[in-house]
């Protein structure tokens, strides 16, 4: 349910502050945690354009106008463009996800759909100006926008285009913010040894799940962390695969995943094949 300015009784400062900390529950991080804090001090009506905005909350309706920025601060998606049904994002999802990247300062990290910058920032923060963010976003006028949006942070560079060819920068972390129906190989290529991709493993149909995966010496662990659903990365999908993963998802077991191999010989222990990868219950080394 879509709230109104008078349920929270509060300014905007203060109700970024609660946000943050909201934001950092649902990832299981503090109050005092940098997930905490990153999202208390990040102003989102500065990345979504001039009000009204339109927001959408559980219901999937046509969603609602506002233009009250204390609005913004709730669990909601903000839609940047519609004919495209692209939007900013669920931030408890996003929560989620940055804190299972466990993002170190001076490390280099690729956001692949950076859409407006909201959550590229966050990377950002989390990396310091001693670190280095490369983010990618094909949809050309939202790119020039992400790059206006994060001007001040010289340690990220917006690149107008995909993500989805390389090569990539070589990276600690890697977090895509669209759907693949694979983990694609020149993501899995930039990986430094210890570093960690995180995408939507999603069907064209219903939620897939974000999967986190990462690079070991002696291969790749792999877990899903939660369901998600989001627009499909460009270049990142095959209808052949789609099918494969929709009735893998149907089939259930998820949970089980414990790894991820890049060959053509998948065991018994495999929950999904594609061309080149699989999923399996196995844990690395076993």
């Amino acid at each position: 349910m879509v709230g109104t300015a008078s349920d929270f009784g509060m300014g905007l400062e203060e109700r970024r502050e609660a946000f943050g900390r909201k934001m950092a529950a649902s990832a299981d991080a503090g109050e005092e945690s940098a997930i905490a804090r990153v999202f208390a001090s990040t102003p989102r009506e500065a990345f979504l354009g001039p009000p009204p905005w339109r927001i959408f909350g559980e219901r999937e309706d046509g969603g609602e106008m506002i233009d009250d920025p204390v609005l913004l601060y709730q669990d909601v998606l903000v839609q940047l463009k519609g004919e495209a049904a692209i939007n900013n994002g669920q931030p408890s999802l996003h929560a989620i996800c940055l804190a299972a990247l466990h993002m170190r300062p001076v490390e280099t990290a690729v956001h692949v759909g950076a859409g407006t910058g909201y959550y590229t920032s966050m990377l950002a923060q989390l990396v310091g100006p001693e670190g280095r963010v490369e983010a990618y976003e094909i949809e050309a006028d939202l790119a020039w926008r992400a790059a206006e949006n994060l001007r001040r942070m010289p340690w990220v560079r917006v690149h107008a285009g995909s993500g989805t060819v390389g090569p990539l920068p070589e990276c600690d972390a890697l977090y895509v913010s669209a759907g693949a129906t694979a983990p694609l190989e020149v993501w899995l290529d930039a990986l430094k040894p210890g570093g960690r991709l995180l995408f939507p493993l999603t069907p064209d149909e219903g939620a897939g799940a974000m999967l986190l995966v990462t690079r070991l010496p002696e291969g790749y662990a792999a877990r899903f962390l939660c369901g998600a659903k989001f627009v499909g990365c460009v270049g990142a999908r095959e209808a052949w695969a789609e099918r494969r993963l929709a009735e893998c998802f149907r089939r259930g077991y998820a949970g089980r995943v414990r790894s991820l191999w890049r060959d053509d010989e998948p065991d018994e222990t495999a929950w999904c094949v594609g061309d080149g990868w699989w999923l399996s219950a196995r844990q690395v080394g076993a």
